[in-house]
């Protein structure tokens, strides 16, 4: 019989906010970890991918074990990015909907700072947290954090790595005596580093849904392109793709524009977001996103932090990224709660090699996406170019004597002669396609 979350020691007022949710069953980072957070004192490192539940694994037992009639700050849950700790904060509200006596602060960058240190001068219980807005708080001693007894780091890998000096002068600010729960998809030497320096001599340990680092139901693809072709071979397997969901990475911010320009060039349903747009644009986009609105999402790999959308069924990484730990994240956006998903990684002649480390490394097996020979990528870029012509809108300013004229010229011609001649001259232009592939070769 499966365990159900009364089982775990989670209270009915919590129990009933999942039911709201339609959460019913734990899952099995949730399963392992709330009983060890509730009933033992130790400190403890979680190793779960992303898209396990860890939220509710930490946010569920940390709710509960809240003393409400002590107005302090009690627990610090540090994310890396905005939108993580957007994430973390909104889920533990709807957590605690039937506990209004509980106190949850967001303060995360982006967002003005005035409001969030009015808000800190009545009881906050919990804080979620971007480390950058938190030092930023931290030197104007807009909030006191001598009362600590939890810190979560979240996404610990992402946070040791791009964001390091702000969490050890955070965690020079807290007590010493405070119990440390620190999450994380992979294990890089600095997060070993950290766990020695930082938390206590017996740690916990616990492992979940980590059979390959690379994440189960994901199937791993490359395909290898000269750099000339190489977005057109992108266009070409997001026009196979059409009314589902995906993510695109780029290792730079100015190539994440370059790309979404592109996209908006050729008529993809699609938004951007990088670190250096501000908070309202990334909210507005990722909302658009989560809704459904635009179909794929341009990102770097700090900004996708905190993309927790089910229905992502494919990953792009229009460049390798540097890192193992980078590329379980990126793969880590599709095949969320059970669900299947590709992950399809382009690369050049060059790269191909390391694609050997990648396997060794995270434990999964990459196949060769077949690309789409020179035929298939021409008539592509044809239906490209139909699809820009149907989403063209009209022009009120042309005159009516003029376009009077123009219909003159096309009058006698069927709907289906109209468009023999708009193609034949397309191709003339282009002379992308000049015959039909010879089927003996």
């Amino acid at each position: 019989m499966s365990q159900q979350f009364s089982d775990l020691g989670i209270q009915e007022q919590f129990q009933q906010s999942l039911a709201d949710l339609q959460i019913s069953t734990p899952t099995e980072i949730q399963r392992k970890a709330i009983p060890v957070v509730l009933n033992q004192k130790e400190d403890l490192v979680v190793l779960a991918k992303t898209g396990s539940g860890k939220t509710a694994a930490f946010g569920l037992p940390l709710l509960q074990l809240i003393a409400v009639e002590n107005t302090s700050v009690q627990a610090l849950i540090l994310a890396p990015t905005r939108e993580l700790g957007q994430q973390i904060y909104k889920n533990l509200l709807s957590f605690a909907t039937n506990s209004p006596e509980i106190s949850i602060a967001s303060l995360c960058g982006g967002t003005p700072i005035k409001p969030q240190i009015e808000a800190l001068k009545s009881s906050t219980h919990i804080v979620v947290a971007t480390p950058g807005r938190l030092v930023d708080l931290i030197k104007r001693e807009a909030i006191n954090l001598k009362d600590l007894s939890y810190l979560v780091l979240d996404e610990a890998d992402e946070m040791v790595s791009a964001l390091k000096e702000e969490v050890d002068l955070i965690i020079k600010e807290i007590p010493k005596k405070r119990r440390t729960l620190l999450f994380t998809a992979t294990m890089p030497g600095a997060i070993k580093q950290l766990i020695q320096n930082y938390m206590s001599k017996h740690v916990l340990q616990i492992e979940a849904d980590m059979g390959t680092m690379g994440h189960q139901g994901i199937d791993h693809q490359y395909v290898v392109v000269e750099p000339i072709e190489k977005l057109e071979v992108l266009l070409h397997f997001l026009n196979s793709k059409i009314g589902e969901r995906g993510i695109i990475f780029c290792k730079t911010k100015a190539a994440v524009n370059k790309l979404a320009k592109n996209l908006a060039i050729n008529k993809f349903s699609s938004g951007a977001i990088h670190g250096s747009l501000t908070q309202g644009i990334r909210d507005r986009i990722m909302e658009q996103f989560r809704a459904g609105y635009i179909d794929i999402l341009v990102a770097t790999d700090l900004a996708a932090r905190g993309i927790d959308v089910k229905e992502v069924s494919y990953v792009v990484n229009y460049h390798l990224p540097d890192t193992y730990d980078a590329y379980v994240h990126r793969s880590g956006r599709t095949a969320r709660a059970g669900a299947k998903g590709l992950s399809l990684t382009i690369l050049q002649e060059e790269e191909v090699v390391d694609i050997a480390d990648f396997e060794k490394e995270l434990g999964i097996v990459f196949k060769k996406y077949k690309k789409a020979d020179a035929q298939s990528i021409a008539e592509n870029n044809g239906l490209l170019w139909a699809k820009k012509i149907f989403k063209t809108k009209p022009n009120r300013e042309v005159s009516e004597d003029f376009k009077a004229k123009i219909k003159t010229i096309f009058h006698h011609l069927t709907k289906e002669e109209l468009v023999d001649k708009i193609l034949a001259n397309y191709l003339e232009q282009t002379k992308e396609i000049s015959k039909p592939t010879d089927s003996k070769k």
